[in-house]
């Protein structure tokens, strides 16, 4: 990717995150029968942004930090929307490459009665086609976060593409943060030690980390991290809330107890981002933990991954309600 003059003097951001922009299509409720019957009505069908960096960016944004997005769409309809987006959350895309050679990713995501959700995906759309040639060095200048979001979701995003950006991200002086989703191709904790010891902080849900390590219990698969080299283990559990760990430190928080569930998209990445925001406000790791769960149990009460967090005083106001309990 050629670099414009312009791209190489943009202001700094306090959060660089690296990962997917894409289009969800999601419909709420859905059940098995749509497989049967051919046609279903549901309540709602809305089309959204999607995908674990623009969401965990869109969250971000809107709780009022800076930040750069970087990631790859395609020159069409659903990009010109991601792009749109970017602009009204005032998310800085000058690292966000748009490629005419592919088509942006665009989920459909089914909704059931539980607010559970269900993807359908297209490998050869954006989502699966971030590639290490397109994070130039300038993109993780002037930063003091990055969160790379997600470990597995791109093919071409392996071990070694992972340590290699990594290590520049260190060598800058960046706090290096990785959510993750499920590995895809036999994965092992420890095909993949030498990445993660580079990471100050990793986001995994609870099966994610299982399945990564192999270990069964919260604290077990934590230690799996932590024996890695990772800093901080920031375990994301739904309805238990969260398990942080370091070698010195563990914390229970629970989940935010009144929260009606309508749709748990976005969830994991909203967590992600107000932890992030915590962090930089220079919050306790607790604390850290408490807003993070807060924030979350605001985005599943609505359809789709961002727009239930447009600044940071319904967060407060349930952190504070939560601290209160």
């Amino acid at each position: 990717m050629v670099l414009s003059e312009d791209k190489k003097t943009e202001n700094s951001s306090d959060y660089i995150i690296i990962g997917a922009a894409i289009v969800d299509v999601l419909a709420q409720l859905v059940d098995s029968r749509v497989f049967a019957q051919g046609s279903v009505p549901a309540q709602r069908i809305a089309m959204h942004t999607g995908g674990d960096a623009m969401n965990e960016a869109c969250v971000l944004a809107g709780l009022g930090a800076s930040v750069r997005l970087v990631g790859k769409v395609g020159q069409d309809a659903a990009g010109d929307y991601v792009l749109r987006q970017c602009q009204e959350y005032r998310i800085g895309t000058e690292f966000l490459n748009r490629d005419p050679s592919i088509d942006t990713g665009v989920n459909i995501v089914l909704v059931d009665g539980e607010g559970e959700r269900h993807f359908i995906t297209s490998p050869n759309g954006s989502l699966r086609r971030l590639c290490l040639e397109d994070v130039p060095k300038e993109a993780l200048e002037g930063g003091k976060y990055l969160c790379f979001a997600s470990i597995f979701v791109a093919p071409a995003f392996d071990h070694l593409a992972l340590q290699s950006l990594f290590k520049r991200a260190k060598e800058q002086g960046l706090i290096l943060c990785a959510d993750m989703t499920k590995c895809k191709n036999g994965e092992t904790i420890e095909d993949m030690r030498e990445c993660l010891s580079l990471l100050d902080y990793i986001f995994p849900n609870y099966e994610e980390a299982c399945l990564l390590t192999g270990r069964s219990g919260r604290d077990e698969a934590a230690d799996a991290f932590l024996a890695c080299g990772v800093g901080h283990v920031v375990l994301k559990d739904g309805a238990r809330g969260c398990l942080i760990k370091t070698t010195e430190e563990r914390y229970e928080i629970p989940a935010y107890p009144s929260a009606e569930c309508i749709d748990t998209t976005g969830a994991g990445d909203t967590f992600t981002a107000c932890f992030l925001y915590a962090l930089g406000q220079g919050m306790a790791l607790p604390e850290c933990g408490r807003f993070a769960n807060a924030g979350a149990s605001i985005c599943i009460e609505q359809l789709g991954a961002v727009g239930g967090i447009q600044d940071k005083d319904a967060v407060m106001e349930r952190y504070f309600r939560e601290q209160c309990t």
